[in-house]
């Protein structure tokens, strides 16, 4: 499964006497879990930015007591919350980036364009800003950009031309009815092909209201920098904008940094990582019959090969 492939990767660095691990979206617990079964001596970093996840997997991860330290903090904090706990570097970290099952499944989140509730989808919930004030006070302009930007949504305009008609009449404040809006807004032939049409423009919300794109660009370079020699990143991406990131930062860390026609490789000049697959891996068919979310999957991993 998934999750097998995800620590086979990691566990050359995890088992290392003394090693330590940075689950950095820990969410319910399971990788937590997992990686404390089945490493002995692991230290887990787990880190987490919705507070209501962190006290399910405290509960759930309660028995590994001393060897699991939980924080209340948003991922591109992971060199702060490692001073703050004495720790200098890691020898792997996961990020298993989008939104957690928990997240989905409850209606008063506001994450899922299946289920009518309010406009909320913070990440956070002791953020201010929700989905509902994004809808309700950008211009439209600015409901295009971020439609065609963060959900790559080629009716952005029109959609965002229909939220501004509506909210005239009514504040939008919930789920079923900006659904109804985006529907009435797209061409009747686009609807029938690529699944439920609220998909894209639920995902730019939930990018714009939590940041996430902002927060990837600055976390995947804080977490290679805190990575020991021998020490190994995996991120799991779960749309093309995230993958994109991951891909550019990895590239830039594992290519040689002098002239393509420099006859040598002066020394000090070679990548201080490698990649440790070949481009990004998806889901097999078994692993997204046993997991359905799994199936819009991108992993990628990175090693540490030199300080």
């Amino acid at each position: 499964m998934l999750r097998e492939r995800v620590f086979a990767l990691l566990a050359p660095a995890l088992t290392r006497p003394g090693a330590v691990f940075v689950d950095a979206t820990v969410g319910l617990g399971g990788h937590s879990e997992y990686a404390l079964r089945t490493f002995p001596d692991l230290t887990v970093i787990g880190i987490d930015r919705d507070a209501s996840a962190l006290e399910i997997s405290r509960d759930r991860l309660a028995p590994w007591g001393v060897r699991l330290h939980l924080v209340h903090a948003v991922y591109d904090e992971i060199p702060q919350v490692l001073a703050d706990a004495g720790i200098h570097s890691v020898d792997g970290i996961l990020f298993d980036l989008g939104v957690s099952s928990m997240q989905l499944d409850d209606p008063e989140r506001g994450f899922a364009y299946s289920i009518d509730a309010p406009l909320d989808m913070r990440m956070s919930t002791t953020d201010e800003r929700t989905a509902a004030d994004i809808v309700n006070d950008y211009s439209e302009a600015e409901l295009t950009s971020i439609l065609r930007e963060f959900g790559e949504e080629r009716f952005a305009a029109r959609i965002a031309r229909g939220i501004v008609r509506a909210r005239a009449q009514e504040p939008i404040t919930n789920s079923a009815r900006l659904v109804e809006i985006i529907r009435a807004a797209i061409p009747a032939a686009a609807r029938r092909t690529g699944g439920n049409p609220a998909k894209r423009t639920f995902q730019a919300l939930r990018v714009e209201v939590n940041g996430e794109l902002d927060v990837l660009r600055s976390a995947i370079p804080a977490a290679l920098d805190v990575l020991n020699l021998g020490g190994r990143l995996v991120v799991l991406s779960y749309q093309s904008l995230e993958d994109r990131i991951v891909k550019a930062e990895f590239t830039r860390r594992t290519t040689l940094d002098v002239p393509p026609d420099l006859p040598f490789v002066p020394e000090g000049s070679e990548p201080s990582f490698e990649l440790l697959v070949r481009g990004s891996q998806q889901a097999s068919a078994a692993e997204v019959e046993d997991n359905p979310r799994a199936a819009s999957v991108r992993l990628r991993a990175i090693e540490r090969i030199a300080a």
